[in-house]
């Protein structure tokens, strides 16, 4: 069982000689993500699409902590060319610690779009591009003891349910409706991960799964490049502390316990201590989360999408 109160936030475990890959790290989650592990003395991938955006990601964390190392990976998750071309190179690493899923679309569009593979934008860049990712990194992962991967799911996961049966919303597409879906599958995904880990003898790679709360960017500090929002913005964003609100910085919080506390365990569910807000803890997770026939289901197609077997 994890500790809730051990957990320290102004100490975190030594990362020294580890290697950590934060997908969508130049801006929000992702890069208080890869800040935070690259203070506590890891090496940090920045995998992005925009790579200028990612070197001032870069510039900007090493400036806030001073000695980070990190280093730019160009990474589009939505296209699965894009994704087996660096998961070569990720398979190549003498070691790799964490793989955290993080990237995404937040803020879905009104109409259906569809990624170069084909696939409704939202999934293939919430989720299958992650799947994909995953499986082609798992042999690095496998050869690291101890070795973590961390799925960012949601809060929507309790407000909007969805058994994953229509992917591709191709004739029933609502932009909250894609966006719930992909992130309930990261769930189910994260948790089916670590059972067929287990089952299949590779249980040295734990999968986790966190969430970030409400975490937003009006109450997040100023970074140039990085999270840059107007004064009115900011004072939109203040009043939303009185429903729970929280800066992005603290909403990174979850996915870092899940990636090195040394008392987690694959399986765990990690979330803001009062749901919305707050210092991260343990959580139970929902029902559909941890289905193992809608995983199956969601396993099976996006095993036929990627054009590959998993494990």
């Amino acid at each position: 069982m994890v500790s809730n109160v051990s957990w320290d936030l102004r100490s975190l475990p030594d990362q020294s000689g580890k290697t950590f890959v934060v997908t969508g790290a130049n801006a929000g989650l992702g890069y208080f993500t890869s800040e935070q592990l690259a203070g506590a003395g890891a090496h940090v991938i920045l995998a992005c699409r925009n790579t200028l955006k990612a070197d001032t990601a870069a510039a900007a964390i090493r400036d806030r902590a001073p000695g980070a190392s990190v280093s730019v990976l160009q990474l589009d998750v939505s296209d699965l060319q894009s994704v087996r071309e660096v998961s070569e190179t990720l398979r190549a690493l003498p070691r790799l610690d964490g793989l955290i899923l993080n990237a995404g679309i937040v803020h879905p569009s009104a109409d259906r779009q569809v990624s170069l593979d084909g696939n409704e934008l939202i999934f293939a860049t919430n989720f299958l591009g992650h799947f994909a990712l995953t499986a082609g990194t798992l042999t690095a992962l496998r050869r690291t003891p101890g070795s973590r991967v961390v799925s960012l799911g949601s809060l929507i996961s309790r407000l909007m349910d969805s058994s994953l049966d229509d992917l591709q919303l191709a004739t029933t597409y609502n932009g909250w409706k894609a966006y719930a879906q992909s992130k309930i599958a990261m769930q189910v995904f994260g948790f089916e991960l670590d059972r067929r880990l287990r089952a299949t003898g590779a249980g040295m790679v734990q999968s986790l799964v966190a969430h970030p709360g409400y975490s937003i960017s009006g109450l997040t500090p100023t970074i140039p490049g990085v999270n840059s929002v107007s004064r009115i913005k900011r004072v939109i964003d203040g009043a939303q502390t009185v429903v729970g609100a929280q800066g992005k910085h603290h909403g990174a919080w979850s996915t870092v316990r899940a990636a090195i506390d040394p008392d987690a365990h694959g399986g765990d569910y990690f979330g803001p201590r009062l749901l919305t807000r707050g210092r991260p803890v343990r959580q139970p997770a929902t029902r559909t989360s941890r289905d193992r026939a809608v995983a199956a289901r969601l396993w099976e197609r996006a095993e036929t999408l990627i054009d590959e077997p998993f494990l």
